[in-house]
C-alpha cells in the first residue's frame, strides 16, 4: 500500500468512525429512554401487574414524542461536545503535547539527549520531506513517544524523559520512524477526530456526574424539612446517567481499540521499511518490556490519548480493550528470531550508557562532516546509497537512502548556517538570504529594503552570512528551510508579520517573481501559518482552470523555446484524463493566482493527487534532465498539495 492508498484508506477509516459513533450513539439513546421511563413510573406512581411485559410498560410511557425528545438532546449534547473537543484541538499537535504536560525543547538544547532526539527528528523530517516538528519532552519516566497533529504542518513529536534516557540513538531512530508513519500514513487526523468523537460520547456520564453530585447536596440540605421525592428522582436520574456514561466509556474503549491496534502494527512495519533496520524499534520494545515502569504514563490526561502512543500508555485489564496489540506479538513480528524474555533494564545502568551513544551520535556527524564534501561544494556523498524508485513512488515511504542522505546533508553545514536554523531571531536571515537575488544591484536594493522594514539586528546578520549562504550549493536551500520552520513558527505573532512583509518586500524587488521564489514562499506559509483542515474530496475534473494554470507555470519556468514549451505542456496533458488542456501564455500567469490554485489543488481526493504529480514531472522531465530548481519547485508545490517528497537522490528520477 502506497502514501496516497494509506491517505484513502485513512478517510475510509474517518467514515467507518462515523458508524461506530452512530451504533454508539444508538445505544446511548435506548438507555437513556428506557431510563426516562423508569424515572416515570416511579414518579407517576403508575403500578402494573406484575406479569405485564417490559416491552408494554415501554410502549404504554414512551409515547413517540417524548423518544424524539430524548433523542435530540442526547444528540445535542453529544455533537456539541465533539465540536467543542474538536475546537480545543484545532490547533493541532501542540494542545495534545502541553495537556500532556509537555515542554518545547530547546533547538539550542545543551542536554546531551536532547540534541540527540532533536537531531534524529530533523534527520526523519528531512528524509521524509516533511516539515521538521517542534519535539515535546513529556516528564514521564516510562518509554514512550507519540506524534500528534492534523497534518505534517501542524505536527509534533512527543517523547517521555525515558525515551530518550534510556534508548541508544538507532533505537531512537525505530521509535521516531514510527512516529513519523502516523505522520505519513494520515494517522493523526485520524486519531485527532477519534479523541473528539470519544469525548462526547463520554460526556453524558459526565453530566450524569455533575447532575448526581449538585442534587445530592440539595437533597441533603432540604431532608431536614421535608422529604422531597423530585430531588431523590433526579439523584436517582444523575445515577442512571452515571451507569449509562459507564456504558459510553466502554463502547469508546472498544472503539478506540478497534481502530488503533491494526495501525500500530503497520506503523512497526513502516518504520522497518524507513530505517531498513528492525533492530533499533525491535530493541526500544525490548527495554519497554524489560524496564519497570515500562511505557505507562502517570499523566491525568494520559488516558484520553491512549491510542497514540508508541506503546500501551494506560494499563488495560481486558485484551479487547487494549489500544495496542500484546507487546510479545510486536517484537516476534519485528524479530522472528527472539525467544521470549526481557533483559532487566535499569535507569541509572542505562542512562549511564546511553547517554555516551548520544555523544556518539554527535561524533558521527562531526566526522562523517570531516569526511564528507562541504555543502558549498557539492551535494553530500550519496555513491554507495541508491534507491531505484522515483521520487513519486518514495512519498510517503523514503528508504534508509534518505535517512543518510539527510544525515550527510545536515552534518556538511556550515556550523554558522546550522547553529542559525534553530533560534528565531537568526533564522529570518537566513530566509531572507534564500530570497536575495545573485544579481548584485537587485541584492543591494532588497538589502536596503531590510534595513528599512526587518529587524535591524536581523537586518544586519543577513549581510553577515550572505557569503556563506552564496556559498552553498542549491540542493542544501530546501533543509535549510525546512531546518528553519520551528524556529519561525515559535516567533510572536508581531515578529512573525514583520517578517512576512519583508519577504514579500524582497519577492517583489525586481517587479517580477520568479518561481523559486514563490516556491519558498509558498512552503513558508503553508506550513507556518494556521492550515486548512477541510476534507480532500474534489475530483481532478472539476479543477481544470488550476490545473491549466500550474502547468502553464511549469512549463514556462523550464523551458525558453516555444517549440520545446509545447512539447512539455503537452507530455503533461497526455498524463491526465482531462483531454484537451490549453497553455496559458507567460504573461497571462500572475502569483496570487497560481497561488489560488495549488490551494484549491490541494483539496484533491487522495487517490487523485499522483495523477497531477506525474503530469507536474513528464513537464520537468521532457528535455531530459532535472535541474535542483525544477526539483525544489516539483518538492514546493507537492509540499502544498500535501504530498511530502523526499530529497531527489543523484540519478532518481522524478517518475
Amino acid at each position: 500500500m502506497n502514501f496516497f492508498e494509506h491517505q484513502d484508506q485513512a478517510r475510509r477509516n474517518t467514515k467507518g468512525l462515523v458508524f461506530f459513533l452512530l451504533l454508539a450513539v444508538g445505544c446511548l439513546i435506548l438507555m437513556t429512554i428506557l431510563l426516562v421511563v423508569a424515572v416515570m413510573v416511579f414518579q407517576g406512581g403508575t403500578s402494573y401487574p406484575v406479569d405485564t411485559p417490559m416491552f408494554d410498560i415501554i410502549k404504554q410511557t414512551a409515547s413517540p414524542g417524548l423518544v424524539i425528545k430524548v433523542s435530540a438532546l442526547v444528540i445535542s449534547i453529544i455533537g456539541l461536545a465533539c465540536l467543542y473537543k474538536m475546537s480545543q484541538l484545532s490547533a493541532g499537535g501542540q494542545v495534545i503535547a502541553e495537556s500532556m504536560g509537555g515542554r518545547l525543547l530547546n533547538l539550542s538544547a545543551s542536554d546531551a539527549n536532547e540534541r540527540k532526539i532533536l537531531n534524529v527528528v530533523e534527520e526523519m523530517a528531512i528524509a521524509s520531506g516533511t516539515p521538521v516538528p517542534p519535539v515535546y519532552l513529556i516528564d514521564e519516566a516510562g518509554i514512550n513517544a507519540f506524534a500528534a497533529g492534523y497534518k505534517p504542518q501542524d505536527a509534533v513529536i512527543g517523547v517521555t524523559r525515558g525515551c530518550i534516557d534510556l534508548l541508544s540513538r538507532e533505537e531512537l531512530q525505530g521509535v521516531i520512524a514510527h512516529e513519523f508513519s502516523h505522520v505519513l500514513n494520515g494517522d493523526m487526523r485520524l486519531n485527532i477526530r477519534l479523541i473528539s468523537i470519544l469525548h462526547g460520547i463520554l460526556v453524558i456520564g459526565l453530566l450524569g456526574y455533575w447532575i448526581f453530585r449538585s442534587s445530592a447536596f440539595t437533597s441533603r440540605s432540604r431532608s431536614s424539612r421535608n422529604n422531597n421525592g423530585a430531588a431523590l428522582g433526579i439523584v436517582g436520574l444523575g445515577l442512571a446517567l452515571m451507569v449509562i456514561g459507564h456504558a459510553g466509556t466502554f463502547f469508546g474503549k472498544l472503539i478506540k481499540a478497534a481502530v488503533s491496534r491494526q495501525r500500530e502494527y503497520l506503523a512497526d512495519a513502516s518504520a522497518v521499511q524507513f530505517s531498513r533496520n528492525p533492530d533499533g524499534i525491535s530493541g526500544a520494545l525490548k527495554k519497554i518490556g524489560g524496564y519497570e515502569p515500562g511505557s505507562l504514563l502517570e499523566n491525568e490526561n494520559a488516558a484520553e490519548f491512549s491510542h497514540m502512543y508508541f506503546g500501551e500508555g494506560v494499563q488495560s485489564f481486558f485484551g479487547m480493550l487494549a489500544t495496542h496489540p500484546p507487546l510479545e506479538d510486536r517484537i516476534k513480528r519485528l524479530d522472528p528470531k527472539w525467544q521470549g524474555g526481557f533483559a532487566s533494564v535499569s535507569a541509572v545502568h542505562a542512562s549511564g550508557t546511553e547517554q555516551s551513544s548520544s555523544f556518539a551520535g554527535d561524533d558521527r556527524a562531526s566526522n562523517m562532516a570531516q569526511t564528507q564534501p562541504s555543502a558549498n561544494t557539492s551535494t553530500p556523498n550519496v555513491e554507495t546509497q541508491s534507491d531505484t524508485r522515483s521520487a513519486i513512488e518514495s512519498i510517503g515511504d523514503p528508504s534508509d537512502a534518505h535517512i543518510q542522505y539527510a544525515h550527510s546533508l545536515i552534518a556538511a553545514l556550515p556550523t554558522a548556517i546550522r547553529e542559525a536554523t534553530h533560534d528565531p531571531f537568526s533564522a529570518r536571515a537566513l530566509i531572507y538570504n534564500l530570497l536575495i537575488s545573485k544579481d548584485p544591484l537587485i541584492a543591494d536594493k532588497q538589502r536596503d529594503i531590510l534595513r528599512a522594514h526587518a529587524h535591524p539586528s536581523v537586518a544586519k546578520l543577513t549581510t553577515q552570512l550572505a557569503e556563506t549562504m552564496a556559498s552553498l550549493n542549491e540542493t542544501a536551500r530546501l533543509p535549510i528551510l525546512e531546518l528553519s520552520i520551528p524556529a519561525i513558527k515559535a516567533l510572536t505573532e508581531r515578529q512573525y508579520e514583520v517578517f512576512k512583509k519583508a519577504c514579500i518586500l524582497l519577492i517583489q524587488a525586481d517587479q517580477k517573481i520568479e518561481l523559486h521564489e514563490w516556491a519558498i514562499y509558498r512552503i513558508l506559509l503553508h506550513n507556518v501559518e494556521p492550515i486548512s483542515h477541510r476534507a480532500s474530496n474534489t475530483k481532478i475534473s472539476s479543477l481544470r482552470a488550476e490545473i491549466e494554470l500550474l502547468l502553464s507555470a511549469l512549463t514556462h519556468a523550464g523551458h525558453t523555446q516555444n517549440d520545446q514549451a509545447t512539447k512539455a505542456f503537452n507530455c503533461a496533458r497526455d498524463e491526465l484524463p482531462l483531454g484537451n488542456l490549453s497553455m496559458i501564455r507567460a504573461e497571462g500567469i500572475d502569483f496570487p493566482t497560481l497561488d489560488k490554485a495549488v490551494q484549491k489543488l490541494n483539496r484533491l481526493k487522495p487517490l487523485q493527487k499522483p495523477l497531477l504529480l506525474k503530469a507536474m514531472a513528464s513537464c520537468i522531465e521532457h528535455d531530459g534532465k532535472v535541474t535542483a530548481e525544477e526539483a525544489e519547485l516539483f518538492r514546493a508545490v507537492a509540499d502544498s498539495l500535501d504530498c511530502p517528497v523526499p530529497p531527489l537522490l543523484p540519478q532518481q528520477r522524478l517518475s
